[in-house]
């Protein structure tokens, strides 16, 4: 086969021989039932006629032409003849139009005219079992047929109620027999009549035909059957055969494709240093063993995803030296029960082989998650393969050194028994990545990339709290991406900061025109925002306004913390409120009205509110105590909803603390933005002119002196 027509593993694997499509299958389908349709081997093309049927219709000049072939002869009436009883019937419909004939009173087998009276009557009385007035069953009289034009309405009518009820089909297309002991007569006849003969010797035979027609379904189904056969096999592994469908999809890579080590992995140093262990146990099984010790033999790294769980991983099978195999939890999962429980005994058997090794399954909560819960109960496949996974990771003996790493961003969804000593019992940490850990990750990221000397990595890693590893590589794409379209030759601060934005505040839309009056209303919300976050002193600074619609906002007021916090005092809660307070404190300040722009600003600022009081007790008016209420998962087994712990009077409480801190909270905003009105008209201003403002810029709009009259 040539080398262009075969298909290639796309992870640089061997050739494999191409999927049959479904298309072609669909047309070889069609083709056969073609065949079948005007063919048919399995029941006959045309009926058998008597052979004096045949020589009558030779003498009336009712045949043409005829294919005599030994004993058989086959030809077209052309006029479509009535079969007489004893004859074969056809077996699949004749032709269109041709009717079942009708026998008339007096009509003869041909069609034509009766011309014998008596034997025309004899029929029609024979068929009506008798005639009418006392005549003869056979006779040729008046009262029995209709045979010599006598008139006997009684007897015509029973010949003919008879002969309905007895109605033959008529045929056109024939085949009949030559007497085994010949006739003479008959190739006479023909040539007397013109009727053209075409000869075929006895032995040639349409054998080609019968058993085409006869072994297209079988090869039809052994095609459909292979191509069934690899969709099942294949799957997302592709070219593998129905036998194979038990065989593990784990992607082995040996020491010399390894090449990640813990260098390439920034940011996670304390999970570094945990899974250092299990490197010193790979390299040098027997310093373990010789003591009596036993390492883990599953080791869980739990973390948000994009932290670098699967890159970590792999660099504990770089840093050890050993073969590496990598799976997903979805690749066990499959419509027949068992095939999951077979892969996993196939993959413990390949690393077995290949032992000093990893073996890695990612997002193990899709296998292992907890049996018998949820809505739907069990799921018998999923079950099956947690079960023989359970099965395998207890088969460990001492001297094996395989080592079983999994990744979960639900470490609450996994089965208890997965989770006992013995199994995953180690759990490693990733989280997202502090300031300097940032700042590390985008480095490496930054390597091969012409950056600009105004970019500085320091600052976009303090302006980059929240992200992962994963969206910091992202980040550098997109700023790439954007450099490139614009036909730079290196990254500008310009279009990290447009990468950034893109990110965070969403893709400017584009196509959508704003009134003045739309603006100035947006710029006042917006700009109410940014003066209250600037005056108050627990708040996040400013980073950026902008009133240009970006994903589903109007307009966006960003701030960035100076510092990661891990720990919020009240105080900057209550400023976080009366920042959100902000936009509508302006608006009934300037407009004179509300607008729906400050709908997520309230929604976010109640949940806020509610937290505070329910979760954090910050409301001395209900003591040290958490009213939360928490909603368990339905599918795993969990209550919908948790029967509430306090009474009707202490939740009316709950609701007046809420609005308490709502009212204070837009208080305090209203008071900032009437003692500062001109800073608050001056950011309006520059923002419905420039559309946006950096936090520099409105920190010197706000924090200029302030005249007498505006107090």
């Amino acid at each position: 086969m040539d080398a262009r027509n075969r298909q290639r593993d796309p992870s640089g694997g061997p050739s494999r021989p191409p999927v049959i499509g479904g298309r072609w299958l669909f047309w070889m389908v069609i083709l056969a039932l073609l065949f079948f349709l005007f063919f048919n081997p399995f029941g006959s093309h045309a009926p058998v006629v008597p052979y004096s049927t045949f020589k009558r219709q030779v003498t009336r000049g009712n045949v043409d032409a005829i294919v005599w072939k030994g004993q058989e002869i086959r030809g077209v009436f052309g006029q479509a003849v009535q079969l007489p009883q004893g004859a074969t019937a056809p077996s699949t419909p004749l032709m269109p139009g041709t009717a079942p004939g009708r026998s008339g009173n007096g009509a003869a087998a041909g069609g034509s005219p009766a011309t014998g009276g008596a034997k025309a009557g004899s029929s029609s009385g024979s068929a009506a079992g008798g005639g009418a007035n006392g005549g003869a069953a056979k006779g040729g009289s008046a009262g029995s047929g209709s045979g010599s034009g006598g008139s006997a309405p009684n007897g015509a009518a029973a010949s003919s109620g008879a002969a309905d009820r007895t109605q033959r089909p008529t045929v056109r297309r024939f085949r009949t027999y030559v007497p085994a002991s010949g006739d003479p007569s008959l190739l006479g006849l023909l040539q007397k009549h013109d009727v053209t003969i075409q000869t075929r010797p006895p032995g040639s035979s349409d054998l080609w035909l019968p058993l085409l027609l006869g072994g297209l379904p079988i090869l039809l189904l052994i095609v459909g059957g292979m191509w069934l056969a690899r969709r099942m096999g294949g799957g997302a592994g592709g070219g593998q055969n129905i036998f194979s469908v038990g065989k593990s999809r784990a992607k082995l890579f040996d020491r010399e494709r390894v090449s990640v080590s813990f260098d390439d992995v920034a940011g996670t140093d304390g999970a570094k240093t945990e899974l250092q262990e299990t490197v010193s146990y790979l390299k040098s099984p027997a310093k373990f063993l010789r003591l009596g010790g036993r390492t883990p033999s599953g080791v869980l790294l739990v973390g948000p995803p994009g932290t670098g769980k699967t890159l970590l991983a792999r660099a504990v099978a770089g840093e050890a030296g050993v073969p590496f195999f990598s799976t997903s939890g979805s690749d066990f999962m499959e419509m027949f029960v068992g095939v999951g429980a077979s892969r996993v005994r196939d993959m413990f058997e390949e690393a077995k082989k290949h032992q000093p090794a990893i073996l890695f399954i990612d997002e193990l909560d899709s296998i292992g998650r907890r049996r018998g819960a949820g809505l739907g109960g069990g799921h018998d496949e999923r079950e099956q393969t947690l079960n023989q996974l359970l099965s395998e990771m207890d088969g460990f003996e001492p001297a094996q050194s395989v080592v079983v790493m999994g990744a979960t961003n639900r470490p609450d969804v996994l089965d208890p028994a997965l989770m006992r000593p013995g199994r995953f019992d180690k759990q490693v940490t990733v989280d997202l990545p502090t300031r300097n850990a940032r700042l590390e990750i985008l480095r490496i990221h930054a390597r091969g990339k012409p950056l600009a000397d105004d970019v500085d990595l320091d600052e976009l890693a303090r302006g980059t709290p929240g992200m992962s590893g994963a969206d910091l590589e992202n980040l550098l794409n997109e700023a790439a991406l954007h450099a490139a379209d614009k036909d730079k030759d290196e990254i500008a601060r310009a279009d990290v900061e447009a990468a950034r934005d893109q990110i965070f505040l969403g893709r400017q839309r584009e196509g959508l025109t704003l009134t003045d009056e739309d603006k100035r209303m947006i710029a006042y919300h917006e700009g109410g925002h940014a003066v209250v976050a600037s005056l108050l002193e627990h708040a996040d600074p400013v980073d950026k306004v902008t009133i240009v619609p970006r994903g589903r906002a109007m307009g966006v007021t960003q701030q960035l913390p100076e510092r990661d916090r891990y720990v919020v005092p009240k105080e900057f809660l209550l400023d976080r409120l009366a920042v959100m307070m902000g936009g509508r404190a302006a608006e009934r300040l300037v407009l004179g009205t509300s607008t729906s722009g400050a709908a997520a600003d309230l929604q976010q600022a109640s949940q806020l509110a509610r937290s505070m009081v329910t979760e954090l007790a910050m409301v001395d008016t209900l003591g040290p105590v958490s009213y939360k209420q928490r909603e368990g998962q339905a599918f795993l087994g969990e209550e919908l909803r948790e029967p509430r712990s306090y009474s009707e009077e202490t939740g009316r409480e709950i609701d007046r603390a809420v609005r308490e801190l709502l009212e204070e909270a837009m208080a305090r905003a209203r008071d900032i933005v009437e003692r500062h009105r001109q800073a608050l008209d001056g950011v309006a201003a520059r923002l419905v002119e420039q559309e946006e403002l950096n936090g520099s810029e409105v920190q010197r709009l706000v924090r200029r002196p302030q005249p007498a009259a505006a107090d």
